[in-house]
């Protein structure tokens, strides 16, 4: 788990003289979800561009899975699945003739390699279409699944969830999770969709006009986020004799309207609404708060222009 998959150290990158890239340097740990985050300008793609190979940087050191010499790096990339910009696919080709091309590039023994993934993605059915003919959501799950050919122990995934209906987004979410928890495939992801980057992401960092202005954990993004229990009872006064006496907490706020603000047991409502319920308490609702990501990231970006 501590194996470090990319290191990036003090790397620069200008185009026409404007640095988009301003002395970054980061890590990533095997098992990692790393979302990135910036406004539309703060270097996210480039930076995305720079691993995979797409372009080069001006300065700074980078290294992939312990290797740093060009050549080598050429080799490490084998074991990247990346997604960067618009998707890359022929578009009068069927969905199944694309992976096919995609799998001879990347040198991938067998068609069942082909079958599995859009099984996966539930693309089966639809293998013979044309590109052409798919809607936005339909060409990005191809997209998907040409990145998660061969296997990779790294992605690399700029926006990948750009076009996708609601049900589609939480079946790829719940996908990304079920790699890395069961396979311990590290994840660089990149994504406007600040709230989905939250139920996915377990390492974060935040870009502003080319710098790396800040990086944190989960643990840490929750801390300073102040995560909560939102509950309205119908009586605020029996209910926080409750929670002191039967769940052994008084780290809670009583608010108007009998609103009850607990901070401890956010991970745990189920118990907490049990506990009030069978205490006699009416619980009118009830679920976990705080500070989102979006609005953390909005507070650093308001920081950062002030400085």
């Amino acid at each position: 788990m501590n194996e470090i998959i990319l290191r990036l150290n003090h790397v620069t990158k200008s185009y026409k003289n404007i640095k988009v890239l301003n002395d970054i340097s980061m890590t990533i740990k095997r098992g990692q979800i790393y979302g990135l985050i910036g406004l539309n300008g703060a270097g996210k793609t480039t930076l995305l561009k720079l691993i995979t190979g797409i372009s080069m940087k001006d300065g700074g050191e980078l290294e992939l899975f312990g290797k740093s010499e060009k050549t080598e790096i050429e080799r490490e990339r084998r074991k990247l699945g990346v997604i960067i910009e618009k998707p890359a696919l022929y578009e009068n080709k069927s969905i199944y003739e694309n992976m096919h091309i995609n799998r001879m590039q990347k040198g991938i023994p067998g068609e069942g390699a082909i079958d599995k993934i859009l099984n996966t993605l539930d693309l089966t059915e639809l293998k013979d279409k044309k590109v052409k003919t798919l809607s936005i959501g339909g060409k990005q799950r191809v997209a998907i699944a040409m990145a998660l050919l061969g296997d990779p122990e790294f992605l690399i995934l700029d926006e990948p969830i750009n076009g996708l209906d609601p049900m589609k987004v939480i079946e790829i979410r719940e996908l990304f999770k079920k790699l890395n928890r069961e396979y311990g495939t590290t994840i660089l992801i990149s994504s406007h969709i600040l709230g989905e980057l939250y139920q996915l992401a377990n390492y974060y960092g935040i870009l502003y006009k080319g710098r790396l202005v800040e990086q944190l954990t989960i643990e840490e993004l929750n801390e300073k986020c102040k995560r909560l229990v939102h509950i309205k009872v119908d009586n605020s006064a029996k209910a926080s004799v409750v929670l002191n006496k039967a769940l052994n907490t008084s780290n809670y706020d009583i608010l108007p309207d009998n609103i009850i603000n607990l901070y401890d047991y956010v991970d745990d409502t189920g118990r907490v609404n049990e506990t009030l319920v069978k205490s006699g308490i009416i619980v009118e609702q009830i679920m976990p708060k705080s500070e989102d990501l979006e609005s953390y990231f909005a507070k650093v970006i308001g920081r950062e222009e002030n400085v």
